[in-house]
This record gives C-alpha cells, sequence and structure tokens, in this order.
C-alpha cells in the first residue's frame, strides 16, 4: 500500500473550486479506528452546505463526504477483519474528521457496516445515506399499509428511494417537483408537477403523511397541507436549514404532528442496510443514479449539484488497485 493517497479537499468555504485533489498521506491506524480503502462515495446536499460555509462546527482544511463504501485494508475491529466489503455513513464523518472524497479513510469502527453483495461499486455507493434516510424517515413518520404519503422534492435521491420502499408497504404515493422534463424519471401513484398546490385535486381532505425533503421554505405549508392529525416529517435541507419566524403553537394545527430524521438513528444499522442491498440485487428496488464521476472530477460533479441538474443520486467512484 502506498504512503500517500489522492484526496479531494475543500480548503475553505467557497465555490465548487475550493474543492482541490491533493496528494495526502494515508492516515495511520489507531484503537477504535480503521483503514478502509474506498471504492466509492454518494455526494450529498449537506456537503455542498459545509462547503459554502454553511457549518460552523467544521474547520477547514477538511476532505468531506459523509458516506462512503468500500474494503477494509487494516482493521482494529476483530468483527470486521481486513478484507471485509463494507459501508460507513453518518457518525460526523466528514465533518468532525476526513470523509469519504478520498482513496482511504480512516473511520471509527461504530461506523463500519459489513455488507454481502454482488452490486458494482458505483451502485453499492449510492445505497446508504440515500436509502437508511429514507427507511428512517418513514419509520419516523410511522406509516402505515393504506395510508396516503405526500414526498416533497421527490426528484432528490431520498424523495425518489422513499417512493421504492412505501410502494412496497402499499401506501399510495404522491411525489411533487418544479421541474416537468424530470416527470418521467418518477414513479409515483400521482406525481404533481408543482409545489404541491395542486394536490387537493388528488386528496381533497389532505395526505395522511407528508416526507418533507425541500425543508425550510415549505414545512410550513407542510403542515398546513396534511390532514388534522397527520404527521410532518422534516428529513432534508433543499431549501436551508432554518425556518424564519417560526412560530410552533400558531403554525402547527391542533393534533398534527411534526417530527424530523436524525441521521444518528440509522448509523451503524448494517441489519437494515443489508436488507436494502437484497431488495437491490433483487431487482425491488431499482437505485436512481443521476451521474457517476470519478474524484479527479469533483469540482464539475459539486457543480452539477449545486445547480440543480441531476434526478437522482451522484456518486463519486475511485480505481481499485
Amino acid at each position: 500500500m502506498s504512503a500517500t493517497m489522492r484526496a479531494a479537499v475543500c480548503v475553505r468555504a467557497g465555490g465548487p473550486e475550493v474543492l482541490e485533489l491533493r496528494e495526502l498521506p494515508v492516515p495511520a491506524v489507531r484503537d477504535g479506528w480503521s483503514l478502509v480503502r474506498v471504492a466509492g462515495a454518494g455526494l450529498n446536499r449537506s456537503e455542498l452546505r459545509t462547503r459554502q460555509g454553511h457549518s460552523p462546527t467544521v474547520k477547514f482544511p477538511r476532505v468531506l463526504g459523509i458516506e462512503c463504501v468500500g474494503v477494509v485494508v487494516a482493521s482494529t475491529d476483530p468483527g470486521v477483519p481486513d478484507g471485509t466489503t463494507v459501508a460507513a455513513v453518518m457518525g460526523e464523518m466528514g465533518r468532525a474528521y476526513d470523509g469519504g472524497y478520498a482513496e482511504y479513510a480512516l473511520l471509527p469502527n461504530a461506523t463500519l457496516m459489513p455488507i454481502a453483495t454482488t452490486l458494482p461499486w458505483d451502485v453499492l455507493a449510492a445505497l446508504p445515506e440515500t436509502y437508511l434516510t429514507a427507511q428512517g424517515a418513514l419509520d419516523a413518520l410511522g406509516i402505515e399499509r393504506g395510508g396516503r404519503l405526500l414526498i416533497r422534492g421527490g426528484t432528490s435521491s431520498v424523495g425518489m428511494a422513499a417512493a421504492a420502499i412505501a410502494a412496497g408497504y402499499g401506501v399510495e404515493t404522491a411525489v411533487t417537483t418544479r421541474q416537468a422534463g424530470k416527470v418521467d424519471a418518477l414513479t409515483a401513484d400521482h406525481v404533481l408537477v408543482d409545489d404541491g398546490s395542486a394536490l387537493q385535486e388528488v386528496w381533497s381532505d389532505g395526505p395522511d403523511y407528508v416526507l418533507d425533503l425541500v425543508g425550510a421554505r415549505t414545512a410550513v405549508d407542510s403542515l398546513r397541507i396534511v390532514r388534522r392529525g397527520g404527521t410532518v416529517c422534516v428529513a432534508g435541507s433543499l431549501s436551508g436549514w432554518l425556518i424564519q419566524d417560526f412560530e410552533p403553537i400558531a403554525m402547527i394545527p391542533s393534533g398534527t404532528r411534526l417530527t424530523a430524521f436524525h441521521s444518528e438513528t440509522m448509523k451503524g444499522r448494517a441489519d437494515v442496510l443489508q436488507r436494502i442491498v437484497k431488495e437491490v440485487e433483487s431487482g425491488v428496488y431499482r437505485p436512481n443514479v443521476d451521474r457517476v464521476f470519478e474524484l479527479d472530477e469533483i469540482v464539475a460533479a459539486h457543480r452539477y449539484m449545486e445547480d440543480d441538474q441531476a434526478t437522482g443520486k451522484l456518486v463519486v467512484t475511485l480505481r481499485q488497485e
């Protein structure tokens, strides 16, 4: 193994150009942490926001990337020996410590999820953050068979994954998109080419559940749209993280529930991810990978993400030895 590695380093807050490809030392293994040779990493909007400077706890320079898949090459965990295929996600990865935008990542053992799979790396890399978030958000909503679910931000990778999972539960789904050109990529019972204002034509009394992936801009409206006594889960930040002038008593209808998905609830859940992988392998779930980039294309990848060109997941792959 080489003593150095290629990594995309965010050198300061700014535009995509602040991501610089550099040669760094391969991290030294220490107790409680294992070294993973990264094969692929999904791209996420939280990384975009961190790069823009909206994560005050993140110190630069930093190797971003809140998820990755690859092979353990130096383990300190007897339960996850060298040669194990793993996924890692969340747990302050790419924020408090260097993440997946590199050929090697030193990761806490608690974040490693051993996976048995025949999937190619680019498909496997599209799953961890996206499908664990979708599953966790649906769990937070408490969806039940026969219910009605509105997904706001339906062309996001999490929105598309949530629609696929919900369909397996027998839930009637409606998804929103503001871009008519992306309609053909969506699979749902109802596709609304607007911000959700046409929903009354579908369900006059509103959905039972709203999965809001747009976030700050639409969360209050989601509370208005959901049927009285229904549940809204905010699990995305496509429009930002802060709701200005939010007044809970005035804005949450009596009996209506507002919740959120927190990624820590799915950290290390290898059992959930393994089930998702099996569903993908059998064709039950069909991951929507929009584009695959190489590490030296990271600036173009972030620009593509920032311009909202993607329909589904963006992935960076790294050449394996």
